[in-house]
């Protein structure tokens, strides 16, 4: 896309036209940037021109669970680690649907990993956002499966001794058709980094690295919101971009963009053509017998 073609379809795109008005104001953190990946996510949409009477979101608890409450869709709000359960189940019903899951790294990989690594390798056609901000920001700051070693939480107040979880690795070891990970500092690249994975004919996983400001930065002394996002591009860059630039310290080799792509039958859909053998051969014993002789 042009920048040109680009600055067009952000002048055309409101966010407003996709937010139930009555749920204002919304209770994020000022700064938080989950409210980056939500507008990324919401233009991704239009730019499709998927229709929200056709767009189902369902979401799990915590910040990340919450966000579903305010896209003008229909939505649902669930228990907690088990959106991609419930949305499993709506994608089989309801192939005709645009199901997205909005989950956060604990919701999606503590109680939730399970279900993730099934959605991987069974390839159902659904979108798995995952809101990654290192920690469990609703309920008090605890530790999460993708804590950086050394940070501090309110359970790990000397540092977190265990290896963080790589989501993204986990999703393409599992199967997954599409995986991808972006920063919300670079929004026009997460837009169409999850536009990729909306049109993806199977189980997209897209892990975006988002910031908690108030749980998490503050407890780590990582300066305000403003320059928790200047931290993405300076220090969570691949090594290709770190040489480009003066960097007095150690910064995370994070691939971003689409790291895997695994094109493969599609779940609901090879599970529905089953579906109509079994009837097939229900309704006509006699051919189904000549059939396996």
């Amino acid at each position: 896309m042009s920048a040109t073609t680009m600055l067009d379809s952000a002048a055309e795109f409101d966010v407003r036209d996709y937010l139930r008005a009555e749920m204002m104001p919304h209770f994020l953190c000022p700064g938080c940037g989950h409210g980056i990946a939500l507008r990324a996510l919401l233009w991704a949409v239009h730019e499709l021109a998927i229709d929200k009477d056709r767009l189902a979101v369902v979401s799990g608890i915590g910040c990340a669970g919450r966000l579903s409450a305010y896209i003008d869709a229909s939505t649902f709000h669930v228990t907690h680690g088990r959106p991609i359960a419930y949305a499993t189940g709506l994608a089989l019903a309801r192939p005709d649907l645009h199901v997205i899951v909005i989950t956060g790294d604990g919701d999606c990989l503590a109680i939730g990993g399970n279900h993730l690594i099934h959605a991987c390798r069974r390839n159902l056609k659904l979108t798995c956002l995952m809101l990654n901000n290192e920690v469990y920001g609703m309920t008090g700051g605890q530790v999460s499966p993708t804590t950086s070693e050394t940070r501090v939480t309110s359970t790990t107040p000397l540092g977190n001794s265990e290896p963080h979880f790589n989501a993204c690795a986990l999703a393409a070891a599992a199967g997954a058709g599409f995986v991808g990970r972006e920063v919300t500092h670079h929004v026009p690249k997460l837009k169409e980094l999850i536009k990729a994975g909306l049109a993806h004919p199977g189980f997209a996983f897209v892990e975006v690295m988002t910031d908690c400001t108030e749980i998490f930065g503050r407890k780590n002394e990582m300066g305000s919101s403003a320059e928790m996002v200047l931290r993405q591009k300076s220090e969570l860059r691949p090594s290709a971009y770190r040489d480009t630039v003066d960097m007095p310290f150690a910064a995370k080799d994070l691939p971003t963009g689409i790291l895997a792509r695994n094109d493969r039958p599609e779940y609901g859909e090879a599970y529905r053509r089953a579906a109509v053998a079994i009837k097939s051969a229900a309704d006509n014993p006699a051919a189904g017998r000549k059939s396996r002789q």
